[in-house]
């Protein structure tokens, strides 16, 4: 847990007029990614820069495994109009993985927490009534509404970045998080958790860095393909612009903190920390009508490059079925920065969808071959629907292959 800044610090925060405070989601990214207890002014202690072997390295792997991700996808995995045969790769370390998540998500951040500033200004949805006890409510929810907006900039500060760099501990690349990213042209590999995740399972080390580099370069190429960006993008924004501000949980929190502790800062941890306050009980009917969508796309994408990275590794490093099973595995495990993440972004990993879209990858290679399956790239509006993901058929018939 990454130290609370002073408390001037966090009153400086919740004075800012900006939808997040940037500033204090960076300083508890970093100071988590580096495991640091000091407070500098980054907000976290120095961590050593990728050895340079380790870059050349990890570069003479990725023009192999791209090569074979060409060879299997048929996608390219950079724009016609880039001058290199490459995705530009960036070994980097944890911070540096923090700061550049920071920026990839930046913007659909912001519109979250604009978003909820707005629908906070006036909700046409609270009963008027002039009763005396009414108006005494009506005053308290007001308080506290205008507390609520004072705060947001700061929680979603601390929220976000306590949950990056809590992620920035344990991922891989860029796509733990299945979401195109900008700029097209990166592609991130966070070597040392690599390492330690090999490690920790006895995988050989330069296997474990080959599909993982494989891994990363399949997403790459589908999300290299415009219309499915665009598509995958245009859902997950409107996810978030579907939150629906839930004043009452800070009340309800407000009531449960605990008053005993001697130590201001804890307390106030306590509640910046708190992403629920922020996103709510539940998802909103905008929400409850697009997830099985955004689901079904996601866990199809997924199943794909699950499936493509089996065939590579099995070319490459003989099997990747060790890999596959820890990596998999981990995927589904819940943790409490996924959580948030996932409810925020509108991504659910499930063991069972996943299950689905692994089904739905084997239903049609078994009716017509794999290569049917660069369907789902061919046109916008070819990802299969929640239907078509449970019945592979249907969806072969609808793009009439």
């Amino acid at each position: 847990m990454p130290e609370i800044p002073f408390f001037s610090e966090i009153m400086k925060a919740l004075s800012s007029q900006a939808p997040v405070q940037w500033d204090m989601a960076r300083q508890f990214a970093l100071s988590t990614a580096t495991s640091s207890s000091t407070n500098t002014t980054s907000g976290a202690s120095s961590e050593a820069n990728v050895d340079p072997a380790v870059r050349i390295a990890i570069q003479k792997i990725a023009a192999v495994a791209d090569m074979h991700v060409r060879d299997v996808t048929g996608l390219a995995t950079v724009k016609s109009t880039s001058n290199s045969n490459l995705p530009e790769i960036e070994v980097v370390n944890r911070s540096m993985w923090v700061h550049h998540t920071i920026s990839a998500y930046k913007q659909l951040f912001t519109e979250f927490a604009t978003s909820i500033s707005n629908q906070t200004k006036n909700d046409p949805t609270q009963p008027q009534d002039h009763h005396e006890g009414s108006n005494q409510s009506a005053e308290l929810n007001a308080m506290l509404g205008n507390l609520v907006k004072m705060m947001a900039p700061a929680m979603l500060g601390m929220s976000i970045g306590s949950m990056i760099g809590q992620l920035s501990l344990r991922a891989f690349g860029q796509y733990d998080l299945p979401l195109p990213r900008e700029p097209q042209t990166q592609l991130l590999f966070v070597e040392k958790n690599c390492e330690e995740f090999a490690t920790d399972w006895s995988i050989n080390i330069a296997d474990m860095q080959m599909w993982l580099i494989v891994q990363e370069l399949t997403f790459h190429a589908i999300f290299n393909v415009s219309h499915v960006r665009e598509t995958i993008i245009a859902a997950v924004k409107a996810h978030v612009a579907g939150f629906k501000p839930n004043p009452d949980a800070l009340a309800e929190r407000l009531s449960k903190i605990d008053i005993t502790s001697s130590d201001p800062a804890v307390m106030m941890q306590r509640l910046l920390g708190d992403p629920t306050i922020l996103l709510g009980a539940s998802r909103s009917p905008e929400q409850e009508k697009l997830a099985p969508k955004l689901d079904a796309m996601i866990s199809a994408i997924v199943s794909y490059v699950d499936y493509v990275v089996d065939i590579i590794a099995t070319r490459i490093i003989g099997t990747g079925t060790q890999i596959a099973e820890a990596v998999r595995r981990r995927r589904v495990e819940a943790r409490t920065q996924d959580q948030f993440v996932e409810q925020l972004l509108g991504l659910r990993l499930t063991k069972s969808q996943l299950d689905d879209g692994h089904a739905f990858i084997a239903g049609v290679i078994e009716r017509v071959g794999f290569e049917a399956l660069s369907g789902m790239w061919a046109k916008p509006g070819n990802l299969p629907t929640p239907n078509e993901l449970i019945a592979p058929g249907l969806w072969l018939e609808r793009i009439n292959y």
